[in-house]
């Protein structure tokens, strides 16, 4: 392996760290089965206006049903519409290292804030030196200065774990890459371990849903990166920005009822249930296979229990893309 890259010069980097509340940006895709590119503008858009910075082509963005060409063309499309990269930590992890090294140089030459990495997760019960040696590769590999890599810990899916022996290792070998974890174990017990072990090494930790948000500020955490920022992003910057006030802790009681309800049917077709339902444009309810649309009977479901609770997306309309050529060409059958 080569030397320590100059990456690790904390001077030239890219900007102030991402903190506070991030989404895994939802993919909305057109008629054809194509991410849809009026959709996914109007939707980023929303969301910096909410306050919520971009974790673009997460779990929740269905980034591995994506081909490498379409991540790379949505990114590049994005900032050409003039979203910041600035307020964006793209999805750069894969299976093939090639392919996560090119994704995450892509990224950093576009001057994104930072990049959000799975580890490799197809073979499993892989050892620690081997993820090592896999995102030493794509660090080294990609060796710029302006690198700012966060670790990506959802072992319920991936089925691969980051470790804390992983996480010490290379903290000690890229001071100054390595800048964070998205932890997203559920498990407060961990989240709680993480925050207690690498704080202080200029280390940031992010919850991986709001569930956990005012704990993990309330012990010094960054913020978290969480799905349902896509449709509740208003309730939980709220949170965020009042975590000290008195009545954080009822906000947060508020916040994990609202995901709970997401959280009955598999969450990615909910939410974007939610936001055809409320924005007037069936074509956000589309997923691409392997992952299917909630039915009619759970639709139902959804939007009678999000009723009870007076939940709304605020300014659902301006995420319609009823007005754009591709949705009036689908409605006509072209």
């Amino acid at each position: 392996m080569s030397a320590h890259p100059a990456s690790a010069d904390p001077s030239q980097s890219i900007g102030e760290r991402l903190r506070g509340v991030l989404s895994p940006v939802l993919t909305p895709f057109d008629a054809e089965g194509l991410p849809s590119i009026p959709r996914l503008t109007k939707h980023c858009r929303w969301l910096i206006r909410q306050g919520v910075s971009l974790a673009l082509f997460g779990t929740n963005s269905e980034a591995n049903s994506l081909s490498v060409a379409e991540r790379r063309g949505l990114l590049d499309t994005l900032l050409e519409a003039g979203l910041p990269a600035a307020k964006m930590m793209p999805g750069t992890g894969a299976c093939a290292l090639p392919e996560a090294a090119e994704l995450t140089r892509h990224a950093v030459q576009a001057g994104c804030a930072g990049v959000l990495m799975l580890p490799p997760f197809f073979y499993k019960g892989v050892s620690e030196e081997g993820l090592y040696r896999a995102f030493a590769t794509v660090i080294d590999t990609v060796a710029d200065a302006r690198l700012r890599l966060y670790l990506y810990h959802i072992p319920s899916v991936s089925q691969v774990s980051i470790g804390f022996g992983l996480i010490e290792r290379l903290l000690h070998r890229y001071s100054g890459v390595i800048a964070g974890i998205k932890d997203s174990s559920g498990d407060w017990t961990h989240t709680r371990a993480l925050l207690d072990a690498f704080q202080s090494q200029d280390f940031d930790v992010f919850a991986g849903t709001e569930t956990l948000l005012l704990p993990t500020l309330l012990h010094g955490g960054a913020g978290c990166i969480t799905a349902t920022g896509n449709v509740n992003p208003t309730a939980i910057v709220a949170l965020a920005q009042s975590w000290q006030d008195a009545g954080a802790a009822a906000q947060q009681l508020e916040l994990n009822a609202t995901r709970a309800i997401f959280q009955r049917y598999p969450v990615i077709a909910a939410m974007k249930a939610a936001i055809a339902w409320q924005s007037g444009d069936a074509q956000w309810a589309a997923v691409r296979a392997p992952l299917i649309e909630l039915d009619r009977f759970q639709q139902g479901e959804l939007q009678h229990a999000l009723t009870a609770i007076g939940f709304r997306i605020d300014d659902a309309a301006s995420l319609s893309a009823a007005d754009d050529t591709e949705t009036a060409f689908a409605a006509a059958g072209l």
